[in-house]
């Protein structure tokens, strides 16, 4: 029977900014458990003023306090590890259920960041208030707008190679990472290959909504608690994260070079495809061409996003 774990967030459980397969894990589960992950977000510099009544949660609050070392921008909570995951598997990651963990959020651009920074040399930073209950957040630009919410945690994956070292939180890799895909939210599930012995999952960077290419930095950054089943797949070969909704098949391409984050997204769906049919790699790329829709994730985390999506039914 798989068990339900509880993970909050504390000191002791996140790292500021940082994949590394040398650290260890903070939790242990059996293939198929279910772990409830407090994830929290923002660091002390993009906190509101306690005058507008908008406060840190006690767990974040907890954090700054601490002075964790940082490396990259995000909070992330683990690692956890999966009893008997190796090298060469795959860890299959079903988000079952996402909770808000915060009444607001954030989000902002600086200097030298974001996609046009020649345009926006400057800093600013909007803090919007959230109704939980009605899954909306209200934008404090034009009198206020308020957006219907779709959360989504921009950060999720496993530890990198061991040989890769420490790396930032901000680039998405082979490992995941900052993925910043809104597609996989609750009910989604992202398949990621494993590099290191446990996998050692960590997830963070909550967001309460964003638009596809996330061009000014960041979303509407806020905490949130995912529910993640964490179930071990043995032989079956991946290279690189992809994933799948109820509507959709999902293939990722990154790269610095967003063309290049095209190229690896479509051959990694032609990939796909001529392995789940009978089509040749010439007949996966024209039903691509036909049938397939490739959006630009992110622009904005040095290396850039691409997703291609496969609504399910056409082929399989």
């Amino acid at each position: 029977m798989p068990a339900t774990h509880q993970l909050n967030a504390t000191p002791a459980t996140v790292r500021f900014g940082v994949f590394d397969a040398s650290y260890n894990p903070v939790l242990e589960v059996e293939s198929g458990d279910l772990v409830v992950m407090q994830c929290v977000s923002g660091g002390p510099e993009v906190m509101p003023d306690p005058a507008t009544g908008m406060l840190p949660p006690p767990a974040l609050a907890a954090i700054h306090a601490a002075g964790l070392p940082r490396l990259g921008p995000h909070i992330i909570t683990g690692p956890v590890a999966v009893k008997g995951a190796m090298p060469g598997d795959v860890l299959r990651v079903d988000i079952e259920k996402i909770e808000f963990g915060a009444d607001w959020g954030f989000c902002g651009f600086r200097p030298l960041g974001g996609t046009l920074p020649e345009d926006f040399p400057y800093k600013r930073m909007l803090h919007i208030p959230v109704d939980r209950a009605a899954r909306t957040g209200t934008v404090p630009i034009g009198g206020g707008v308020t957006l219907p919410l779709s959360p989504f945690f921009g950060v999720m994956g496993v530890a990198p190679p061991a040989e890769w070292g420490a790396l930032s939180t901000k680039e998405p890799r082979a490992h995941g990472g900052n993925l910043d895909n809104k597609e996989i939210g609750e009910g989604a599930t992202l398949f990621l290959p494993v590099h290191a012995p446990g996998a050692l999952f960590s997830a963070g960077d909550g967001h309460g909504v964003q638009g596809d290419g996330e061009v000014c930095i960041n979303a509407l950054e806020m905490c949130l608690t995912g529910h993640f089943r964490l179930t071990l797949i043995k032989g079956e070969k991946l290279l690189y994260p992809r994933a799948e909704t109820p509507t959709h098949y999902i293939t990722m391409g990154m790269h610095e070079d967003l063309d290049e984050a095209m190229k690896k997204a479509l051959r990694e769906m032609i990939g796909f495809i001529a392995s789940r049919t009978n089509l040749s790699p010439a007949d996966a790329y024209q039903f691509c061409s036909l049938a397939v829709d490739f959006h630009v994730t992110q622009t904005v985390n040095g290396e850039k996003g691409v997703h291609g999506l496969l609504k399910k039914g056409l082929l399989f």
